[in-house]
């Protein structure tokens, strides 16, 4: 068949890549902008024809984000407080709960207009404004999916011990200190090797990926949890064991709130950006399928790491979270590497889903004359070899501080986002002022002060605990205490000085219009770009827009 011909393959392999070898990214003017500076193929809303995703592609993608070691990690975390399996899981369930709300909330956002985080972002903090919020979410992107390489370079090791023994001696020319062995080193390259060639493919083509993930990998973690529940009889310690709090604070209620907030941090980054992922819904995200998906897989899938550990512990006599380490300890050698297959898969489809592709999207919004998605990629790929990912974060403790440091600025960042789209503009932008500045959307010189203003009064006070939480000697008298809840402080006093700010301080007039002005449906052509919506000079008496402004 001609489209197996490998002919055809390398022309449309080239097609892709020789674009990316000329210094500007390929922009043809049109219905979204005439400046490469706002618009480029990527950020533009995408076409009816790839708008494919349905329901069992949602929980397929988030089986992909949570069935990874992340989850185990955080899992971990919270268990490091105290508290036992009975206490953990209330927790889990509700963590995600709350972070599900925000996120069924802004992924709809992409589901409405068909357009990613960092455009969206610029109806809200303004077009210049909206690089700081970029900023901040790439960030976090960044570095899960360079620590993730270690892990799942790990996993690789695994699946070759159990293939050639011998691997296991393999000789080490690095020094002590160096943070990783010869051994590891090599198979993190080989699997870097591997992640880069998935990230570079389209997010199209990788739902495949997602739906070949949440058929292997759940199935893997029940065998796990069942096996764990046989061996402990029911469960160990961890599970049968009583209540013990060894946090900082000493105190049961502030103990429970910073495990939830470490619950929520895990998945506090996708709370912003999943309109990346909601504009590929062909129904806007109807039903309550996405809200659903964040607490039954996160709360289901946080009982393996439980069991298994505790199972490691009866057997092995040794707690151990780290789920290469306990593979490693398996007797049978098929075990050892069907399960560190299925885990190496889970961990390159949580980077996909919640690292490169994010970030790759995130970053694009800076530059789209100069940046893609296929160079943002690239440059991950790089980043994941020259940070040296095996000298950051490597125990419960600092993890816990990691989650929390980046929740207390996701949770602002959250809460406007929220409020100014569904209280103030009350869901409706013109997606064509969205590449266009000056605009609707330029505000002050390019920033809505509002929008920042609410964000650092959300911040600020929970900088004293931050502090804090990194150098625990600091005395900050009694400011740390509102950090062990850093997610639902930001996202609550953002929201709430926000609305104030934009009803009755300084009305944004200028970017209230209305009727929404969406992109064309299917058939439909382009507007041209200088059709928008008229603005509202009284929020209580809106003014209807005519025929011709309509698409």
């Amino acid at each position: 068949m001609s489209i197996l011909s490998p002919k055809r393959q390398w022309g449309k392999l080239k097609a892709y890549v020789e674009p990316q070898l000329h210094l500007a990214v390929p922009f043809s003017a049109g219905a979204w902008g005439d400046d490469a500076r706002w618009s480029n193929k990527d950020l533009d809303p995408i076409t009816p024809e790839k708008q494919t995703w349905g329901p069992i592609d949602y929980w397929a993608y988030w089986c992909s984000d949570m069935l990874a070691p992340p989850l185990a990690s955080t899992v971990s975390s919270v268990m490091s407080l105290g508290f036992t399996a009975r206490e953990t899981i209330p927790i889990v369930f509700f963590g995600f709960a709350i972070c599900s709300l925000v996120i069924t909330a802004t992924g709809k956002m992409g589901a409405t207009y068909k357009v990613p985080f960092p455009v969206i972002v610029r109806s809200i903090f303004g077009m210049y404004g909206s690089f700081p919020a970029i900023c901040i979410r790439a960030f976090v992107a960044m570095m899960w999916t360079a620590i993730l390489c270690v892990q799942a370079g790990n996993y690789l090791q695994r699946m070759i011990e159990a293939i050639w023994p011998s691997f296991i001696h393999f000789p080490n020319h690095l020094p002590a200190n160096a943070g990783i062995d010869s051994a590891g080193l090599l198979c993190f390259f080989l699997y870097w090797f591997l992640q880069t060639f998935l990230m570079m493919m389209p997010i199209e083509k990788l739902k495949i990926l997602f739906l070949v993930k949440g058929v292997i990998v759940p199935p893997t973690f029940v065998a796990l949890f069942l096996w764990a529940v046989i061996v402990t009889k029911g469960g160990g310690p961890l599970v049968q064991g009583h209540m013990k709090i060894t946090s900082t604070y000493m105190n049961t209620a502030y103990s429970a709130l910073t495990g939830l907030n470490v619950i929520i941090g895990l998945f506090s980054s996708m709370a912003v950006n999943m309109p990346d992922f909601g504009r590929f819904s062909r129904d806007g995200l109807k039903g309550p399928h996405q809200f659903l998906a964040l607490p039954v897989i996160g709360t289901l899938g946080a009982l393996t790491p439980i069991f298994v550990t505790s199972a490691h512990e009866q057997i092995w006599g040794t707690f151990d979270w780290y789920m290469p380490d306990i593979i490693a300890d398996f007797d049978s050698r098929a075990a050892k590497f069907f399960v560190s297959a299925s885990f190496m898969l889970a961990t390159i489809g949580n980077q996909i889903a919640a690292g490169s592709y994010p970030f790759s999207n995130d970053i694009s919004g800076f530059a789209p004359k100069y940046i893609n998605i296929f160079r943002g990629t690239l440059f991950m790929c790089l980043f994941c070899v020259v940070s040296t990912p095996w000298n950051i974060i490597k125990n419960a403790a600092g993890l816990l501080a990691f989650l929390s440091g980046y929740s207390c600025l996701m949770g602002p960042l959250a809460g406007v986002m929220v409020t100014d789209y569904y209280i103030i503009k009350q869901r409706k932008l013109n997606v064509y002022e969205l590449y266009k500045s000056p605009g609707i959307y330029s505000y002050e010189h390019g920033f809505n002060w509002r929008a920042w203003a609410a964000f650092f009064c959300g911040v600020g006070p929970l900088m004293p605990g931050f502090a804090k939480s990194i150098a625990p000697t600091l005395n900050v008298g009694g400011a740390w205490k509102i950090y062990s809840f850093a997610w639902i402080f930001g996202f609550c006093i953002s929201t709430l000085v926000y609305y104030v700010i934009c009803t009755y301080i300084s009305v944004p007039h200028e970017s209230i219009i209305a009727e929404a002005v969406y992109p064309p449906g299917k058939g439909e052509l382009a507007s041209p770009a200088s059709i928008h919506g008229e603005v509202i000079d009284d929020l209580k008496e809106p003014i209807a827009m005519t025929k011709e402004q309509e698409v």
